[in-house]
C-alpha cells in the first residue's frame, strides 16, 4: 500500500532559496530578518539581501562559481545566512561544518567535498589552514569588501547543488548528501504549508545551521516566510528561555533533550513564554508521554513532531500549526510526499529526496532505488488516520531470544519516569539470549538502578526487561540531537550491573 499526503501539493523547484528570500526582502525590506542573540545586533531583510550580494561578488572575484563548493565552519550567527544566500546567488554550493568539528574531521570533510574555500570565524582561521583549506576567509569586514558586479550565472534548480550537508555518521562514515536548489526550495514550501510561518513569527535558532533541521526549518523557512530568526551560537537553557521571552518567540523548534527541559525544568517557570504558539520536536523520536508533558506545560501552544533525514532535505512528515501531532506520532505526510511500509521499514518518495550521495553511487543505490523510493532505515507504521509512527532504526534493533526490541521504545518509557532527564538503550551480548537491553540514564532526581529496572519491567513485555542501568552526566548526541548509540554500545561503555548498582544511589 502507498500512503499519499492529503495536503494540497506545493510547487516543485523552479527557483532558489536566495530568490525566495529576495522576494520577501522586496515585500518587507525593513522587517528584522536576523538578530544575533548574543549581542542583540541584527539585520533587516534589505540589509541581508545587500550583504548577500557582496558575498556573491566576492566569490566571483575569487573565481568561484557553479560547480564549486564553499565550506562554512561557524556557529549559528547572522553571517551564516549572509554567506549561504550569497553563495547560492553565485551558484556555489555550501557544505556546513559543525563548529565542534576537530581539525581531522574538518580536513576529512574538506577533502571529500572538494571545498575550494573555507569561511570561518577569525579565531578558527588558523585551524582551517592546518586542516588543509586551500583558501580561508575570516568573517568580518573583508567578507563584504567586494565592489564588483553581482554574478548571475544560469542555474538549473533541478540539477544544481545548493547544499552539501554530511550525514551524521551514526550508522557509518559521514557522506556528502547532494541537495539541489529544487530540493531546498520545495522542502521550504512543504514546511510553510504545515507550520504556517509568517511575518509575525519569531524563531529562536539553536539547532546548528550545519545540519538540515537547523538550516532548513529555522533559517531557510523562517527567512522565506518573512519571520525574525534569533540566532544562538551555543545552547544554554537559561539563555534560550531568556531570548524566547525577550523576543516573544512564537515558534520553538528543538531536539528531544531541549523538549525534555521544556517539559520538566523549573527554569521554564521563571520566564514568560506565553507568546509561544507552536513547539516542534525533530532530530530523534519523542515519546508520547514526554510530548503530553510539554503540551500540559504549554496549554496555549500546539506541540508536535516532524520526521525526516538529511537525505529528505529535513522532512517527510510534519506537525500542523493548529493541532500539532497525535502524541507519539511524527505527524502526517508533507505535501507531494508518498510513503510505503515494506517489512516494517518506512520508504519515502517525493521532490525533497536528495539527488544522491556525493561521488558514492554504490551507497546511493543502497538507499535510493530506481523508482525513487528512499529506504530510510527507520521502522514504523501508519494508523488509519494517516498519522506516522517511527519505532526505531533497523540496524539498532536488539535481538533477544529471537524477539526484536526497539531501543527507542524503552528510551521513551524511561523518559516518562519523573526522575529521568535522558536515557539511551542498547544491546549487550548475552550467552543465552544473544543480546539483552541495557540502559544509560541521566538522572533528574534520586532514582536507583533497581527502581528503574522494576519500573520499566512493569510497563513492558518480559523479553524487553532491562538487565542493567548505568548513570551518566550526559548522553552523547550529535549536534542535531540524534543519539550516538554506537558510542555507548562499545564494550567499554556498556554498563555493568554491579558497577551501576554501586553508583545507583546519591
Amino acid at each position: 500500500m502507498i500512503w499519499q499526503s492529503d495536503s494540497d501539493p506545493v510547487p516543485v523547484g523552479g527557483t532558489t532559496l536566495d530568490a525566495m528570500v529576495r522576494e520577501t526582502a522586496a515585500r518587507v525590506p525593513h522587517r528584522p530578518a536576523l538578530v544575533d542573540g548574543a549581542s542583540g545586533g541584527g539585520l533587516t531583510y534589505a540589509e541581508l539581501a545587500g550583504r548577500a550580494d557582496r558575498v556573491a561578488a566576492l566569490l566571483a572575484e575569487r573565481g568561484l562559481g557553479p560547480g564549486e563548493v564553499l565550506a562554512l565552519w561557524a556557529p549559528n550567527l547572522p553571517p551564516w545566512a549572509v554567506v549561504t544566500l550569497g553563495a547560492m546567488r553565485a551558484g556555489v554550493a555550501v557544505t556546513g561544518v559543525s563548529p565542534a568539528a576537530s581539525e581531522p574531521e574538518l580536513a576529512a570533510q574538506l577533502a571529500d567535498s572538494g571545498a575550494a574555500l573555507v569561511i570561518t570565524l577569525p579565531a578558527m582561521a588558523a585551524a582551517a589552514h592546518r586542516a588543509g583549506a586551500r583558501d580561508v576567509i575570516a568573517v568580518g569586514e573583508d567578507l563584504l569588501a567586494a565592489r564588483g558586479p553581482v554574478p548571475a550565472p544560469p542555474l538549473d534548480p533541478a540539477t544544481a547543488t545548493a547544499l552539501l550537508p554530511y550525514s551524521s555518521g551514526t550508522t557509518g562514515l559521514p557522506k556528502g548528501v547532494v541537495l539541489t536548489h529544487a530540493n531546498v526550495a520545495t522542502a521550504v514550501r512543504q514546511l510553510l504549508a504545515g507550520l504556517q510561518l509568517s511575518e509575525r513569527d519569531t524563531l529562536i535558532a539553536v539547532a546548528p545551521f550545519c545540519h538540515v533541521m537547523g538550516f532548513v526549518v529555522n533559517l531557510a523557512a523562517g527567512l522565506a516566510a518573512g519571520a525574525t530568526v534569533v540566532t544562538m551560537p551555543r545552547f544554554d537553557l537559561e539563555r534560550y528561555l531568556a531570548l524566547a521571552e525577550r523576543h516573544r518567540a512564537t515558534v520553538l523548534v528543538a531536539a528531544p533533550p531541549l523538549i525534555a527541559a521544556l517539559a520538566g525544568d523549573p527554569a521554564v517557570d521563571r520566564h514568560d513564554l506565553s507568546a509561544v504558539e507552536l513547539i516542534v520536536s525533530g532530530g530523534a523520536p519523542l515519546g508520547g508521554d514526554l510530548q503530553r508533558a510539554v503540551a500540559a506545560r504549554f496549554p496555549h501552544a500546539a506541540v508536535g513532531q516532524g520526521w525526516g533525514l538529511t537525505e529528505t532535505t529535513v522532512g517527510a512528515t510534519m506537525p500542523d500549526r493548529e493541532r500539532g501531532t497525535v502524541p507519539g506520532s511524527v505527524g502526517r505526510l508533507m505535501p507531494n510526499t508518498e510513503l510505503r511500509v515494506v517489512a516494517g521499514e518506512l520508504w519515502v518518495r517525493g521532490p525533497q529526496v536528495m539527488a544522491g550521495y556525493l561521488n558514492r553511487p554504490d551507497a546511493t543505490a543502497e538507499i535510493l532505488d530506481r523508482d525513487g523510493w528512499l529506504h530510510t532505515g527507520d521502522l514504523g507504521h501508519v494508523d488509519a488516520d494517516g498519522n506516522v509512527f517511527v519505532v526505531d532504526r533497523i540496524k539498532e534493533l536488539i535481538k533477544v531470544s529471537g524477539y526484536q526490541v526497539p531501543p527507542a521504545e524503552l528510551e521513551a518509557l524511561l523518559a516518562g519516569h519523573p526522575d529521568v532527564a535522558d536515557a539511551a538503550v542498547f544491546g549487550r551480548p548475552d550467552a543465552h539470549r544473544g543480546e539483552v537491553p541495557v540502559a544509560v540514564v541521566v538522572r533528574a532526581g534520586p532514582v536507583g538502578e533497581d527502581e528503574l529496572i522494576a519500573w520499566a519491567a512493569a510497563r513492558s513485555a518480559p523479553y524487553k526487561r532491562l538487565h542493567a542501568v548505568g548513570f551518566a552526566d550526559a548522553i552523547p548526541r550529535t549536534a542535531s540531537g540524534k543519539l550516538l548509540r554506537r558510542v555507548l554500545s562499545r564494550p567499554s561503555a556498556a554498563p555493568a550491573r554491579r558497577a551501576a548498582g554501586s553508583a545507583s544511589r546519591r
